[in-house]
């Protein structure tokens, strides 16, 4: 399988390309800067530079050419403002979506955040609030394509703990943390399962495997009632 990454030098990205290069799968990481290709070589990924705030939709399709899959793992990042979080989170989220489609690459994984399909509350910090809405306008836009086999995941508050292996995955799963370690291997499962298209989830630290998890979500989906 060969899968673009979009926010290849992200945190959890980083921690994905190391997952599908270890089993053998072709992953390709679009950076904005070039002094970040050395990590995604050491990960065992492609760099391509490009960057989605000001490339055109057919320039990102061609990086996506040939690929299985596509995951918007990008973000403004840390110390970024309001117009920064339309910019990247929702903006350029559209942009890949598009470009995926122009590409003819079905499968199509969205890294949200929980809280983004609520109005956040007055009193929130404005950017955090920017980010959130940006964040649940790139889902809406995604829940409308048809021709993308999409899954979108929000996962709780990320730590940098070693992962354990074991989460709750779920429509709703109420806030707690999750390690960016176990986000990456989840991602990884939702890549691999087919049925788990056109699901939003949340996920958080939990009780179960992350295989099991993912199986029992795919299993519920493909459910037939009497």
């Amino acid at each position: 399988m060969r899968t673009v990454i979009a926010g290849g030098h992200g945190q959890i990205a980083l921690r994905l390309e190391r997952l599908l290069a270890g089993r053998g799968d072709e992953v390709a990481g679009l950076i904005r800067r070039p002094e970040q290709a050395d990590d995604l070589r050491e990960a065992g990924a492609e760099p391509v530079v490009c960057d989605l705030e000001s490339a055109s939709v057919e320039e990102v399709a061609r990086h996506l050419q040939g690929a299985d899959a596509a995951v918007f793992a990008a973000g403004a990042g840390p110390g970024s403002g309001v117009d920064r979080k339309d910019a990247v989170d929702r903006a350029a989220a559209v942009l890949f979506a598009d470009a995926a489609e122009r590409a003819d690459v079905r499968r199509f994984v969205l890294v949200s955040s929980m809280g983004a399909d609520v109005e956040p509350p007055p009193d929130m910090d404005p950017v955090f609030a920017a980010y959130l809405r940006a964040k649940g306008a790139a889902e809406e836009d995604l829940r409308r394509r048809v021709n993308l086999d999409w899954t979108i995941l929000r996962p709780g508050r990320l730590t940098d703990e070693p992962g354990t292996g074991e989460v709750e995955l779920a429509a709703r799963t109420g806030r707690a943390d999750i390690p960016r370690d176990d986000v990456a291997a989840v991602l990884l499962a939702l890549l691999d399962d087919p049925r788990t298209v056109r699901v939003t989830l949340e996920l958080i630290g939990g009780p179960t495997p992350v295989d099991q998890a993912v199986a029992a979500l795919a299993a519920e989906a493909t459910e037939v009632p009497d």
